[in-house]
């Protein structure tokens, strides 16, 4: 796992996205949808107190049961900058990442990867620092186009920064609205979309972002109390 110092201010940070961009693995299909572990990352935050929690917790990819769960306390040290959010939340995600007690696989972050400004969301951050394989699955299309998608599950229309696709709407339940995959590292848009339909399972999000959304809200309560 490669870990940097925190940059100063704006133009270094963007300095060492543009960096690390260059590291990002694009041509690799991923681990096989259904199997091996999956791994939701999640984080919340206390602004008055620059607190952050983040929370791992990975699942079985068949069963989707929780095999290990970690949480990460750490202090804001990185303003609010749009395109630069990864920089609040990595050094407390990885630190979730590194406390647990096995190897989790496919990493799923509510988030971004290649559907960013500068194409290097969290979700392709994370991948570099880490070697691992992880996705983005976002609520919302950040500033990105698209079409809305036909009404069913597993539909998609392509997410666009002009013609280029950057990512995929996907409706991961029949009637509801879509959820927006982008590629972060060593895994494709085709693989990143399996995964996600299998892992909103019963909800809209997959059960890697509830279940970990749960637990850093929770362990964020117990940290300011």
């Amino acid at each position: 796992m490669t870990t940097l110092p925190m940059p100063a201010g704006e133009a270094e940070a963007r300095a060492v996205q543009d960096t690390l961009r260059s590291r990002v693995v694009l041509d690799e299909p991923g681990p096989p949808p259904g199997s091996g572990r999956v791994t939701g990352v999640d984080v919340a935050y206390d602004d008055e107190r620059d607190v952050v929690v983040a929370a791992a917790v990975v699942l079985d990819g068949t069963t989707l049961d929780v095999v290990a769960e970690a949480t990460a306390v750490g202090r804001v040290t990185f303003p609010y900058i749009p395109g630069l959010l990864a920089f609040r939340e990595i050094p407390t995600v990885l630190s979730a990442l590194e406390s647990l007690p096995v190897d989790p696989g496919l990493v799923i972050c509510d988030g971004y990867g290649l559907a960013h400004p500068r194409r290097f969301g969290l979700a392709s951050h994370l991948g570099v620092l880490t070697g691992l394989p992880v996705i983005g699955v976002a609520k919302n299309p950040f500033t990105f186009s698209y079409e809305q998608p036909g009404p069913r599950r597993g539909d998609w229309s392509p997410l666009l920064d002009g013609e280029e696709e950057v990512g995929r709407a996907l409706r991961t339940q029949d009637g509801v609205k879509p959820v927006f995959v982008s590629v972060g590292h060593r895994t494709s848009l085709d693989n990143a979309c399996a995964h996600t339909l299998l892992l909103a399972r019963d909800f809209r999000q997959p059960e890697t972002t509830r279940r970990a959304d749960a637990l850093c809200r929770r362990a964020l309560r117990e940290a300011t109390a």
